[in-house]
């Protein structure tokens, strides 16, 4: 892990599972004091990660643990229920749910058993119930095999729509919406004491950002230059990767983005089609994981929105 330092490519992890006593993919490790994330894989879901490809992270206070978000599974998010009691005697009193995704939120299925309250932006909670909870669920049925046990789709049990405050002991954690990014509804949780935050999808580093049909990525780069960058965090937990810092985190998220719709706006102009977009020179992000997933799929989802603009 590195903090205040770049993610290089030495660092691109492709190890099936770094954590063989465990379903989840690697051990929670402390980023700050009293915050830890089990970093998952950055690559797509398999059998070997068992669906732990991304950051699970918790806040440890004096009054509670706040785990953000709920896991792939319900195996994954009973794993790190566990490892949470390693550490700490304190009870689990708050999960919040990043976004609508099925890693964020199929979890939700332990913790409702737990009789843990749930909390997710009004959106998120939308598109998991009417798309990615059925989708997700499917695809984790699929490739999961045994560690799909037990998993079902649970609504969050609190929404909200711009920010809720929450204050645990003697930590202020602000759950926030910041604005249009990544996916609806996408959930960032800041610690302003700390300047720590656990950002979500909405930043990228060693990853490549996906983008989906319906991604604004002109309103992701607003909201991140006009929004998060305000916050002004030391520490930034990505959806996925290792905890770094703004810089970082702002190259591989906006600097991509900006790159992506400048080659395709001017593939565009010169009179090119949506067949030969795909095609359009993405290799300086080549060292992305999952490049070659969602480079030529990213074009063609920037063309169809900068098409139109």
């Amino acid at each position: 892990m590195v903090l205040g330092g770049t993610v290089t490519l030495a660092q691109a992890d492709d190890i099936p599972d770094k954590y063989p006593a465990s379903v989840l993919y690697s051990a929670p490790v402390e980023v700050a004091p009293g915050v830890y994330s089990a970093i998952g894989a950055t690559q797509p879901p398999t059998y070997e990660n068992a669906g732990h490809n991304n950051n699970l992270s918790f806040i440890v206070t004096a009054d509670g643990v706040a785990v953000v978000n709920g896991g792939a599974s319900w195996k994954l998010a009973a794993a790190l229920h566990s490892e949470i009691r390693k550490i700490t005697d304190q009870p689990v009193k708050l999960v919040i749910n990043e976004n609508g995704q099925g890693h964020s939120m199929l979890g939700n299925s332990y913790w409702a058993t737990q009789n843990i309250p749930i909390l997710a932006h009004k959106d998120a909670a939308a598109d998991f119930i009417d798309v990615s909870g059925p989708s997700g669920l499917e695809a984790l049925n699929e490739y999961a095999g045994e560690n799909a046990a037990g998993t079902r789709i649970v609504e969050p049990t609190e929404l909200f729509s711009h920010r809720k405050d929450i204050q645990m002991g003697d930590t202020k954690i602000e759950v926030l919406h910041l604005g249009s990014a990544h996916s609806p509804g996408d959930t960032q949780v800041w610690l302003p004491d700390s300047k720590v935050l656990i950002a979500g999808d909405i930043a990228f580093s060693e990853r490549m950002p996906p983008i989906f049909e319906g991604t604004c990525t002109l309103c992701w780069i607003e909201t991140f230059e006009t929004k998060l960058q305000l916050l002004g965090a030391e520490i930034v937990v990505p959806g996925h990767g290792a905890p770094t810092d703004l810089a970082t985190v702002r190259h591989g998220t906006v600097d991509y983005l900006k790159d992506l719709r400048a080659k395709i706006s001017e593939h565009i102009e010169s009179g090119g089609d949506l067949s030969q977009a795909y095609y359009v020179d993405q290799s300086q992000w080549a060292y992305m994981d999952t490049f070659e997933e969602l480079a030529a799929k990213n074009a063609g989802m920037v063309f169809s929105e900068v098409e139109f603009e």
